[in-house]
């Protein structure tokens, strides 16, 4: 215990850096040799984020066009309901890719900075 409690200057230091190294709050530039301006969080590729950004549009969009094409069934209205949902459906998906993307609020939010 008086092992961990004392030591030299560098050693809270180290202690610190392999604690944030096993619990992955590195930064990706440390770990893995990328850019310094990549935003990429450790282990996300590329190819991955790409997929992840179709994968949101175009759900959203077949999700929209369903509820809308099942709505104009369902009422007998057949183009209105599914014209007026596509854009909805647009709308979702790119509000989607937008969170993916946005810069994450802080835990305590508007907690007090006491």
């Amino acid at each position: 215990m008086s092992e961990e409690q004392g030591g030299a200057g560098g050693s809270f230091e180290d202690r610190l850096k392999a604690a944030r190294g096993r619990r992955g709050l590195d930064a990706p530039s440390a770990q893995s040799g990328k850019r310094s301006g990549d935003d990429l969080p450790s282990g996300v590729s590329p190819w991955g984020i790409g997929l992840r950004v179709g994968v949101e549009l175009v759900s959203a969009l077949v999700v929209a066009v369903a509820i809308g094409y099942g709505l104009d069934w369902v009422f007998g209205t057949r183009p209105i309901l599914t014209a007026v949902f596509v854009p909805v459906g647009g709308v979702a998906g790119v509000l989607n890719v937008y969170r993916m993307f946005a810069p994450k609020r802080g835990e305590n939010g508007g907690a007090h900075n006491g």
